[in-house]
């Protein structure tokens, strides 16, 4: 814990010039996650936190991997994330607002309104690797949270396909089925599924009531506000790294390792907005879920306008009893 907020103040102070005029803020580890979205938590295929809504449809009571003696399945949202979405090129917004390099005209962000009236705006995206669980060395770093450092493991900047809805529908052709009015229309049911966190991975190219996950770039047609369409970039971000098989999530009932999968399953995410003003308390949202309640008052004009959101996965892991024992009476972690 200490060493990560040195580290922190030594990226404060070795960058202090870009930052002085930076709208920003390094993600504060405890203070600004919403805690309550860890729940709920499964033992044995049994929900130990009944006051949240159980939302697991394979419940085993045992669970075996290589090598490995029978044990006892656990599963639990952990918060593994984040992403930016800004105007801003370059801008890490997570990292206190510094940028990494020139913010030229042609590839900034914008949001403006069209002459048929409706508003349309591009933003720029980066995806970090940030476990938290690992960072706060808790008591649950012996049950299976991530260990990876921070790292940056995407920016749009870098990516030609973010930038241009024809070089991207090369690399993604079922671009050409599901960006057009009725594909949308088939989305209205996800929508409800999404809005009471239910979301259906069958309908893989919907994004609720955000609006359609095709094409997979940073323009947006149709914009109802800034978190409206911050959370919809989110989405396609987590669906092109996927794509890329970048990605890996556990699937239901599986508890020994992840795998990749070319669609991002919505059922394996969560997502929690940190800034400009933090979500800390009741549930995250499902990928989709409508932001007509979560989202009012989570953005203002000028400094309000770059995004933060904290992303959860689904954590599922065996526990070994023999090996739990032993490093709980060892007193040190596995």
């Amino acid at each position: 814990m200490k060493k990560m907020y040195f580290i922190f103040f030594l990226f404060h102070c070795l960058f202090s010039p870009w930052l002085l005029h930076a709208k920003g803020k390094f993600i504060n580890p405890i203070e600004d996650i919403c805690w309550s979205c860890i729940y709920p938590i499964h033992i044995a295929g049994a929900n130990v936190t009944p006051s949240r809504e159980d939302t697991i449809a394979h419940k085993q009571t045992l669970c075996h991997c290589p090598k490995g003696l029978l044990g006892v399945p656990l599963s639990f949202w952990e918060p593994t994330r984040l992403i930016d979405v800004t105007h801003t090129p370059y801008k890490l917004v997570s990292f206190g607002g510094m940028t990494l390099g020139d913010s030229n005209f042609k590839s900034r962000g914008f949001m403006s309104r069209t002459l048929s009236g409706s508003k349309r705006a591009f933003y720029h995206v980066h995806y970090y690797y940030f476990p938290v669980l690992s960072l706060l060395e808790g008591a649950l770093d012996f049950i299976c949270a991530e260990n990876v450092p921070i790292d940056i493991g995407y920016m749009s900047e870098f990516d030609p396909f973010w930038l241009d809805e024809s070089w991207t529908t090369l690399l993604n052709p079922e671009t050409l089925l599901f960006a057009n009015p009725l594909a949308a229309a088939a989305c209205i049911p996800d929508c409800g599924f999404s809005s009471f966190d239910h979301p259906t991975d069958k309908l893989f190219w919907c994004s609720g009531c955000l609006g359609s996950l095709y094409p997979l770039t940073g323009f947006i047609g149709h914009v109802r506000g800034g978190v409206q369409a911050s959370a919809l970039l989110v989405h396609r971000a987590l669906a092109k790294l996927h794509g890329w098989h970048v990605l890996k999530t556990f699937e239901e009932g599986n508890y020994c390792e992840k795998k990749c999968s070319r669609r991002a399953p919505k059922t394996a995410y969560k997502t929690q907005i940190a800034l400009p003003i933090a979500q800390t308390k009741g549930a995250c949202q499902s990928l989709g879920k409508t932001d007509l309640f979560w989202g009012s008052g989570k953005s203002f004009p000028i400094d309000g306008e770059d995004f933060v959101y904290v992303i959860w996965t689904r954590n599922h892991c065996c526990l070994d009893p023999y090996k739990l024992a032993k490093t709980a009476a060892s007193g040190g972690t596995l």
